[in-house]
């Protein structure tokens, strides 16, 4: 949650100062600076919004390999402390990727480039974009909140150092992290489909914009519902894990190309005046 707060913060600095900024600028008698002064601020928040879609875009490109080399069996994961304790042990990074670490970044990482995104139409459709950012930022600053990955590495260590009292309360510990923040939990579900909902209204705000491409828009909110319904499968129909696997590998593409699409024009749009 403090993660998510600091975003939130952060993002609503660089609107006070931007904003400053413009303000600042109209006791300007040249209008000619502050046309210049704008479009510099423009310049880099599409910039910044871009190198950070770049990143994400190689995170994601890395879960996909990750995923695939592991052979994309979510029934095939630890269910019990016990169980991810033992994972921990023999392979701490896998431990971690299977309860979201990467995604977890990713996610964060992503916030300057759906700002980028809310900026860009702030001007034509305020209104939506600036609902699809705040659904953004609470999808956000409940998924880190949820997240045990790193809290269950902790306790995996001590579990390992502990005698046999001491790990039956670290089991306990665990298990009650593994219910609000595993994979599928029902407190994970709360993060990822607020964040997933954001990304559809903001493709569809991208649709009746004239920034992006329709085709961009499409492919944004075709892969967000595809994953949207990943989620719920996952986390409500335990017996479906397997088939909602058919359903998040086009979706994941989807949200791949539409990603590689943004990303392309935001570093068009850095280069307009």
């Amino acid at each position: 949650m403090i993660c998510g707060f600091l975003f939130s913060i952060l993002i609503l600095y660089d609107i006070i100062i931007i904003v400053k900024k413009k303000g600042g600028n109209m006791l300007e008698p040249k209008e000619k600076n502050m046309g210049e002064i704008d479009s510099k601020c423009c310049n880099k928040i599409y910039i910044i919004g871009g190198i950070a879609a770049l990143v994400v875009l190689v995170g994601s490109l890395l879960d996909v390999f990750i995923g695939m080399s592991l052979g994309g069996d979510l029934t095939g994961l630890p269910s019990t402390a016990a169980g991810r304790f033992a994972q921990f042990k023999d392979n701490w990074l896998l431990g971690l990727y299977n309860l979201d670490l990467l995604n977890l970044i990713t996610t964060l990482i992503m916030v300057p480039a759906f700002f980028a995104l809310f900026w860009a139409h702030r001007k034509a459709n305020g209104a939506f974009s600036g609902l699809a950012m705040t659904i953004f930022i609470i999808g956000v600053s409940a998924f880190v909140t949820c997240n045990t990955a790193l809290p269950m590495y902790e306790l995996s260590l001590k579990y390992a150092a502990a005698d046999a009292g001491q790990q039956t309360v670290l089991l306990g510990a665990g298990e009650s992290m593994l219910a609000r923040g595993a994979h599928g939990s029902l407190g994970v579900f709360w993060g990822f489909s607020l964040i997933l909902f954001s990304e559809m209204i903001m493709s569809l705000v991208m649709f009746t914009g004239k920034l992006f491409s329709k085709t961009n828009a499409i492919f944004g909110f075709a892969g967000s519902s595809l994953m949207l319904l990943y989620v719920i499968l996952v986390t409500f129909v335990p017996a479906a894990k397997t088939a909602a696997m058919a359903v998040s590998a086009p979706g994941g593409i989807l949200l791949i190309v539409w990603i590689i699409m943004f990303t392309l024009r935001l570093f068009r749009l850095s280069r307009e005046k």
